[in-house]
């Protein structure tokens, strides 16, 4: 695959993970209210495909698809549309981690060692939705609180209970991300498909 096609390929699955991560957080979504604060979080799946996105196209066009289907979904829907740039901001920023972790640090495209990609994959996952657990309801306190004007407590609430519901949409996301990344890899790997794949031999698939 010559460079420009590999870019294209990038690009083209850059959307498709993209409008998955817009899909699943729109569709596949509980709203929970917050007592008293006419404001809401919600169980989603949408961090399933921004994770997904960043082990198969590095933390860059990971986090860009995470980011432009997520921020898009809060777009059109009212209860969100005002915290559309902390979305962006922090969905890029889990693309970033975990792609950093997943190709820069572990080069996980240079190997077929089944075991070494899965733990490497799984790690990644885990440090990229760590990070959304601490930065997500932190950066929603002072967004909400100084940016937005809320009242302290409004913001307080509201961190607290994005807390313990974004460490569950970040175990959630963990398991499933890399289950599909497991399934889906060696697939992509048979079709061409895998891109920045270096392995020019499939022998070595243990």
């Amino acid at each position: 695959m010559n460079n420009k096609s590999e870019k294209l390929s990038k690009l083209t699955q850059t959307a498709i993970l993209a409008a998955l991560c817009f899909i699943t957080f729109t569709f596949l979504q509980i709203k929970i209210p917050i007592p008293g604060g006419g404001d809401m979080t919600s169980i989603h799946f949408g961090n399933v495909f921004l994770v997904l996105a960043a082990l198969l196209l590095g933390g860059f066009y990971g986090g860009m698809a995470g980011a432009i289907g997520m921020t898009i979904a809060d777009l059109m829907d009212p209860v969100y549309i005002l915290v559309a740039p902390k979305t962006f901001i922090l969905k890029f920023c889990i693309g970033l981690i975990v792609g950093a972790i997943a190709h820069k640090m572990a080069h996980i495209n240079e190997t077929n060692d089944k075991k070494y990609v899965f733990k490497w994959s799984l790690i990644a996952s885990i440090c990229g939705m760590a990070f959304n657990v601490v930065a997500d309801p932190v950066v929603g306190y002072f967004y909400k609180r100084y940016l937005l004007g809320q009242p302290a407590e409004v913001a307080e609430v509201l961190a607290k209970l994005s807390a313990g519901v974004t460490f569950f949409n970040a175990v959630t996301t963990v398991i499933i991300a890399t289950l599909i990344y497991s399934a889906l890899r060696p697939i992509l790997i048979k079709s061409n498909l895998l891109i920045d794949y270096k392995v020019k031999s499939s022998k070595n698939l243990k």
